[in-house]
């Protein structure tokens, strides 16, 4: 048992490919997978409370069920007082499950078929809950009674445990099952222990919520093994060390950053130099040898630092630059943009450049055919990436990893699709999902900072797929680091880049 750490470039595996593994190790383990899988849970059980006098077992109707009443039997062995809530008659459940069912009837546990209300009123914080109800097996929303328990399960006292997953988190995306609706249930974990490989859903959208401390138990899987020929659907992207300067080095060793926007007048009515101000604050910030605020006004701005140069866009040398386009250019932003992306060396596009592919074919068309003699970066959010994708958000949100290769497909180009588990993908690679960051960065201009991040690793030499998995784990882990008492602005998070 392992845990997982965001440290750690651990590889993902979606539902499919889970129960492909699944079968590979059921013929080649000497020991039922169900029989380790309980064993593990009992043992981290215990290591999560072993002071609890109560442990209750939610038990589902599937596999999930019987990894928890396996756990229940150890744990009952081991001088526990266990309680198994099983949801449906032992007779329709599936095999190993009912295997499972047998031993821990004989073993002597307590198995009944209801909620154990009194009991679980007697819980205290020192005490456990199992989640053992639906693992990585449910695809639809849960049934009135399955939303019942995951209730009584997350108004218990005691610390809570989830088998696999937490029930109501769908696996592959981090979704709720019931989909965006308030009503949607999922359940609290402290700690979430899945077995055979981590799965995608268990790092993004609500599972880096629901799931709290991960812990891997492998069941004998091992992805270096010569006998396993299943790739991984991603990696988990992980904090990589900072870019140190060579002592013997200049300004132009470390690449020229342009930033085009900041329309001061968008679509919006309000002005947005600042969101390109930010942008190009970030580049200088994390060590771009040169940088130039390209303002669509065609004013100058004195908000911008001393340190960063001002030229229109019309006077820049686009072809030895790496540019950042459009942070804050509003509806200006459409007629810079053939020049933009037929002419600059290195692309980044955010926000309102990205708004501006989705209204001109011409424009798309342009971008992929930049393709690896220019390499390009794309930023989009969610919505972004449904308009370019022409779905909607849902159903981006509820496949990431496919929405994000798509899109990396139709453009031929680095994609990073913010949000809870960013997705970095790009033509060729495998993709990654980061692991660093918190809600502090649901704030306006944080999205303009890490395009500006992006621009400077890019200027250093590193190719766009790299550079924007390490600007992307850079700029989470710098929020996971923030001191709680001190404000997160955009601003001051691109003042602390390196």
């Amino acid at each position: 048992m392992q845990k997982l750490s965001n440290t750690s470039a651990w590889p993902v595996y979606e539902r499919d490919s889970i129960h492909e593994l699944e079968a590979q190790l059921q013929g080649s383990s000497s020991t039922p997978l169900m029989k380790q899988a309980g064993l593990a849970t009992a043992q981290l059980a215990l290591a999560m409370a072993p002071h609890a006098q109560r442990i209750w077992v939610a038990a589902g109707p599937g596999n999930n069920g019987g990894d928890g009443l396996e756990a229940a039997m150890h744990l009952h062995r081991w001088g526990k007082s266990v309680h198994v809530s099983l949801m449906v008659p032992a007779a329709i459940l599936p095999a190993d499950a009912h295997a499972a069912w047998l031993r821990a009837q004989t073993a002597g546990v307590q198995i009944t078929s209801d909620l154990p209300t009194e009991w679980l009123a007697e819980m205290v914080p020192q005490d456990l809950c199992i989640d053992a109800l639906l693992g990585i097996g449910a695809t639809r929303p849960l049934s009135a009674g399955m939303q019942t328990w995951v209730k009584a399960i997350n108004q218990c006292k005691a610390k809570v445990l989830a088998i696999d997953a937490p029930t109501g988190l769908a696996p592959d995306s981090g979704q709720l099952l019931g989909g965006p609706s308030d009503a949607a249930l999922c359940v609290q974990a402290d700690q979430t222990l899945t077995f055979i490989a981590a799965k995608p859903g268990l790092f993004m959208g609500h599972g880096r919520d629901a799931s709290g401390q991960l812990w891997l138990e492998s069941l004998g899987h091992t992805s270096t093994s010569s006998s396993n020929t299943i790739p991984p659907q991603a990696w988990l992207n992980t904090p990589q060390a900072s870019l140190p300067k060579r002592h013997a080095s200049h300004k132009g060793s470390h690449g020229d950053v342009a930033v085009i926007g900041g329309d001061a007048m968008a679509a919006s009515g309000m002005g947005m130099t600042g969101a390109a101000v930010l942008a190009a604050s970030a580049a200088l910030h994390a060590g771009a040898g040169r940088v130039i605020l390209s303002l669509l006004s065609g004013q100058a701005t004195q908000s911008a630092p001393p340190d960063v140069m001002q030229r229109e866009w019309q006077h820049l040398d686009l072809e030895k630059l790496h540019v950042v386009c459009g942070c804050g250019g509003g509806q200006a932003v459409q007629s810079v943009m053939p020049e933009v992306l037929r002419r600059s060396a290195q692309l980044v596009l955010d926000a309102d450049g990205l708004n501006a592919l989705t209204q001109d074919d011409r424009l798309q068309a342009g971008l992929r055919q930049r393709a690896s003699a220019q390499p390009s970066v794309i930023t989009p959010h969610p919505l972004e990436a449904a308009r370019l994708l022409q779905i909607s958000t849902t159903q981006v949100q509820n496949d990431r990893l496919k929405a994000a290769q798509n899109l990396s497909d139709r453009f031929q180009c680095t994609v990073v699709l913010k949000g809870s588990g960013t997705v970095i993908t790009a033509p060729g690679q495998t993709p990654r999902i980061n692991t660093t960051g918190n809600g502090r960065l649901a704030i306006g201009g944080t999205g303009d900072v890490l395009a500006g991040l992006i621009g400077a690793r890019m200027a250093r030499g590193i190719s766009a797929f790299e550079a924007a998995c390490m600007a992307v784990a850079q700029h989470g882990q710098l929020a996971d680091d923030w001191p709680e008492a001190y404000a997160l602005t955009a601003s001051r998070l691109a003042e602390r880049l390196t």
